[in-house]
């Protein structure tokens, strides 16, 4: 049976690695006793600010087998971003996530995910269970610290040794019993460069995210006014923001991705700050169309774009 579970592991891995993912581990579909205290305290504290989203299914966060009935493995993959070039903007200094620079990532890596489960329902048999591209009650980084790919950082990022953190994180929950691959262990040691770049001193403690303070918080997940005693501090940040993982150390080992899904939209480069705020919505929809700045619309775009450049 064991021969079996190791031949089943051996292909799945490479399967993975034929359709783009860097990395793909294992472990036990259980309870996560170690982050339920942890995430409980977190939500209490209210750092999730308005991500009503994240208090929700509270049970199902820590257990996929509430998830996926039947459920005994967890397949963690991981999907490089980084990219071969960065957004900066010369004129305005306005900046965007290395994450939203091509297509949405959901789809990009969903369409593989459903690859690799025809692929286990073809060559080992009857395998059950759900594909999660950061859409469900899931603790990616969780399970994939628990399947080996890396360890979470201090800016609570999962960072694999030799490659960085920019990656997307996916999982599969089948209900096949692999061989977990065991965790890895933290690396960050007494480094604290994440903390002290933080414009708006999110990390509140090493590990500790405090989510409403997160300028990723206010340009993509905060539908009202971003307040104003953070507007100053946003660093030209109008999507998302990189700083914590441009200054981890780890990130000197990232190579750019392979995918060309992700490569930089045109459009996206050169736009002025004049040029987004006079934009109409059809030009918006045209540019933000597979893309995750759709997420923001138009008019967040905008209030993004005039707070960060001081015009609110």
């Amino acid at each position: 049976m064991l021969s079996a579970s190791l031949k089943y592991a051996d292909l799945i891995k490479s399967e993975a690695k034929r359709l783009g993912f860097s990395f793909c581990g294992f472990s036990k579909a259980e309870f996560l006793e170690d982050e339920a205290k942890p995430l409980e305290n977190w939500l209490n504290k209210k750092m999730h600010g308005e991500m009503a989203y994240m208090a929700n299914h509270f049970d199902k966060r820590l257990d996929p087998r509430l998830l996926v009935p039947g459920a005994k493995t967890v397949v963690s993959l991981l999907y490089n971003y980084f990219p071969h070039q960065e957004i900066r903007e010369e004129q305005d200094g306005l900046k965007i996530s290395k994450y939203a620079y091509g297509e949405d990532y959901h789809h990009v890596v969903k369409d593989k995910l459903k690859a690799l489960s025809v692929f286990m329902q073809e060559e080992i048999g009857e395998v059950n269970g759900r594909a999660f591209v950061d859409s469900a009650p899931v603790l990616d980084k969780a399970w994939a610290k628990r399947a080996g790919l890396g360890w979470i950082g201090k800016n609570t990022n999962l960072i694999n040794k030799g490659h960085g953190s920019f990656f997307f994180i996916a999982e599969v929950i089948i209900d096949l019993e692999l061989p977990p691959d065991g965790p890895v262990k933290d690396h960050c040691g007494t480094c604290t460069a994440c903390i002290d770049a933080c414009p708006t001193e999110a990390i509140v403690s090493p590990y500790v995210v405090d989510g409403s303070k997160c300028i990723s918080y206010f340009t993509i997940e905060l539908k009202k006014e971003i307040p104003s005693e953070y507007q100053s501090k946003l660093d030209q940040w109008v999507f998302g923001c990189d700083v914590c993982q441009d200054v981890c150390p780890w990130n000197r080992f990232s190579k750019p991705h392979a995918e060309p899904l992700f490569a930089v939209k045109n459009e996206l480069i050169g736009q002025s700050a004049a040029e987004w705020l006079d934009m109409t919505e059809d030009v918006f929809d045209d540019l933000a169309r597979k893309s995750p700045i759709s997420r923001t619309g138009l008019e967040g775009m905008k209030r993004n774009i005039l707070a960060a450049t001081g015009q609110l």
